[in-house]
C-alpha cells in the first residue's frame, strides 16, 4: 500500500477531467442565468477533480449527476456562446483582432496569413474567424459545429516542424477551465511548443509569435495564490513579454509576445494574498 501511495500521479488530461455531456435544457438564458451556470459548472468541475485525485468513485458519480442536472458540458457551452455573442458584446476575439491590426496591415500587399490556433473555440463566426488575414484552426473538446475540430489540446500531436506551428494561440477563458493548478502550468508550457520561433533579425516576414490570454478578473485580482506580478513572472520564465493588456469588470485580456526561449523555473502553490474572501485559483509550474 505504501508503495502505491508514493507513486507520482500524472497530471490528468483536460479531456479526462470532463464529465459526460447532455443536451442543454434551455435554448436561451438570461445574462444572470448564464453567469450562474458557468460559475456552478466551474465549481462542480473543481470538486470533480478533487474527487478524482482521492479516487472517490461514489463522489464522482454524485458530482456527475449534479453536472448533468446543471446542463452538462453542452449547457456550459451554450452559456459560454451566449456570453460571447455579438448581441452581448462578448466576442473576445474582437480584442485580439484589434490588437493585431498593425501586424495585419503589413500583410495587405502579400499573400501571407497569420496562422491562429483557437483553443476552446465556440464559433466559426467570431471576429478572428471572419478576418481574411488570419488562417484559424479551431479546436474544442466537444465541437458543436462544422469547422471546429474535436480535439484535446493536451493530446494534440506535437509539431513536426515550423509548418505545424502557429503565429498566434488563443486561450480565451480556457486556462481557468482546467481544474488542476499543475495542468494550467503544463498548458502554458505546451503553448510554447506550438508557437513558431521568434523571427531572426532581418527576416522578410517579421512577425513575433503571440499568446492571447483571457481570464476572469477574479482569477488574477482576487486569488490568494495568483497575482499580476506572479503571472508576469510565470510568463516571463516561458519567454513571454506582455505587449497589451485590458481589463473590464469581469475579464482580463492580455497579449503576450514570445521573444525568448523557455527558461524552466519552479512556481509552487503558495499564499501571496491572504484573506478569507479570496479564491483558490492557482498556476503551478514544474521544471
Amino acid at each position: 500500500m505504501a508503495s502505491r501511495r508514493s507513486r507520482t500521479k500524472k497530471t490528468p488530461l483536460l479531456s479526462h477531467t470532463r464529465p459526460p455531456t447532455v443536451r442543454a435544457k434551455h435554448a436561451t438564458l438570461s445574462s444572470k442565468a448564464t453567469r450562474n451556470l458557468i460559475r456552478s459548472h466551474h465549481r462542480l468541475l473543481k470538486n470533480r477533480a478533487q474527487a478524482l485525485k482521492a479516487n472517490d468513485n461514489l463522489l464522482i458519480e454524485r458530482i456527475d449527476a449534479q453536472i448533468r442536472e446543471n446542463g452538462g458540458l453542452e449547457g456550459y457551452q451554450l452559456a459560454s456562446r451566449l456570453g460571447q455573442s455579438l448581441e452581448r458584446g462578448g466576442d473576445s476575439s474582437k480584442v485580439l483582432v484589434d490588437w493585431l491590426s498593425p501586424q495585419l496591415s503589413r500583410l495587405q500587399d502579400t499573400k501571407s496569413k497569420l496562422r491562429v490556433l483557437e483553443v476552446g473555440a465556440l464559433s466559426t463566426q467570431n471576429a478572428c474567424s471572419m478576418n481574411h488575414f488570419l488562417d484559424v484552426t479551431r479546436i474544442d473538446l466537444n465541437s458543436q459545429e462544422p469547422g471546429i475540430l474535436r480535439q484535446d489540446f493536451m493530446e494534440m500531436s506535437l509539431p513536426r516542424d515550423a509548418s505545424d506551428q502557429f503565429h498566434i494561440i488563443s486561450l480565451s477563458l480556457v486556462l481557468n477551465y482546467v481544474p488542476d493548478a499543475i495542468g494550467r502550468g503544463e498548458m502554458l508550457k505546451r503553448c510554447v511548443t506550438f508557437l513558431k520561433k521568434p523571427p531572426l533579425s532581418g527576416s522578410s516576414f517579421h512577425i513575433t509569435p503571440r499568446l492571447f490570454l483571457v481570464l476572469p478578473v477574479a482569477c488574477v485580482k482576487n486569488s490568494r495564490y495568483l497575482t499580476e506580478c506572479r503571472l508576469r513572472d510565470i510568463m516571463s520564465s516561458m519567454g513571454f513579454v506582455l505587449e497589451k493588456s485590458k481589463e473590464t469588470s469581469k475579464l482580463i485580456f492580455q497579449l503576450w509576445e514570445h521573444r525568448h526561449d523557455l527558461q524552466p523555473a519552479l512556481f509552487k502553490k503558495e499564499v501571496l494574498r491572504p484573506g478569507k474572501m479570496k479564491n483558490n485559483f492557482a498556476i503551478v509550474v514544474k521544471r
